[in-house]
């Protein structure tokens, strides 16, 4: 099985640099497959459960959004609260009485499934006129920094686990480890450390610490997650369409709640320091 992850993930990698070095349109598409896909894996974990959740009209509002993100990013945020007005309207007049599961669950999958993944395109069409290394833009110098910090959290979680740990961290995710989770937040940490000092960002040592431990706090967060809904559902994984991983839920779950972090970190609190 670990050869099986390990040439799953030789594979992926590329495919994601490519689409992040990419960027615009290409890289939105892409991303929109993924979340597409994701939103199927989690709506089929909420019917297990009982609850009829309104699976395609939340696909369509949760791809215009992402479409908005895109072209007009200033718009996003009013998307939300329209999409969710149009998801309860549909559920309000099919023949079929909805329930408060129902309702709860197609909401949640636009924002777990759609809201919170798109800031991975705003935070990618980022731009400055700051100069950053090969002439790369803001944008994809934050995508590529958070998905090292993953990376790094995740390979680093997952060897110490296997190798040392003992102390189970969560009964929510029985294989987790205390030792393991402490070595993918020191793994990340250092990661963001070495991105901020070769960036020269104000005070380096305080913005790639709190960077780390923001992706990584996030990124466990994101997998516990994503780990309580397949516990919940009984399923050991979200799908198969990753040999040796499982889903893209199971994959992308660190990925969910680091964005939205990551990008309000690059917008609000890096502009509030002096430059270096």
């Amino acid at each position: 099985m670990p050869w099986v992850r390990i040439i799953s993930a030789l594979i992926a990698i590329p495919l994601a640099l490519m689409a992040i070095m990419f960027g615009g349109w290409g890289f939105t598409i892409a991303f929109s497959l993924l979340i597409f896909l994701g939103q199927q894996e989690y709506f089929q974990l909420a019917r297990s459960k009982g609850s009829e959740p309104a699976v395609k009209t939340t696909l369509f509002v949760s791809q215009v959004l992402l479409i908005v993100c895109q072209s007009k990013p200033e718009f996003a945020d009013a998307v939300l609260p329209i999409a969710g007005t149009f998801i309860c309207f549909y559920l309000l007049f099919q023949p079929k009485f909805a329930t408060i599961a129902d309702i709860s669950a197609s909401v949640l999958g636009l924002f777990y499934g759609g809201y919170l993944p798109s800031y991975w395109i705003r935070l990618r069409g980022l731009d400055s006129n700051i100069s950053y290394p090969w002439q790369l833009s803001e944008g994809c110098i934050f995508v590529l920094l958070t998905f090292a910090c993953i990376w790094a959290s995740d390979i680093g979680s997952y060897t110490i686990g296997k190798l040392v740990g003992r102390t189970r961290l969560s009964d929510i995710s029985p294989k987790k480890t205390v030792e393991g989770a402490a070595f993918g937040l020191l793994s990340c940490v250092t990661v963001a450390l070495t991105g901020a000092y070769y960036l020269h960002w104000s005070a380096w040592y305080f913005t790639g610490g709190a960077l780390g431990l923001l992706i990584g706090v996030a990124s466990l967060l994101g997998d516990l997650t994503e780990s309580m809904m397949k516990r919940d559902a009984g399923v050991k994984d979200s799908g198969q369409i990753m040999p040796g991983h499982g889903g893209i839920l199971d994959r992308a779950d660190s990925y969910v709640f680091t964005a939205p972090l990551v990008y309000y970190f690059a917008t609000i609190v890096l502009p509030l320091l002096p430059p270096q």
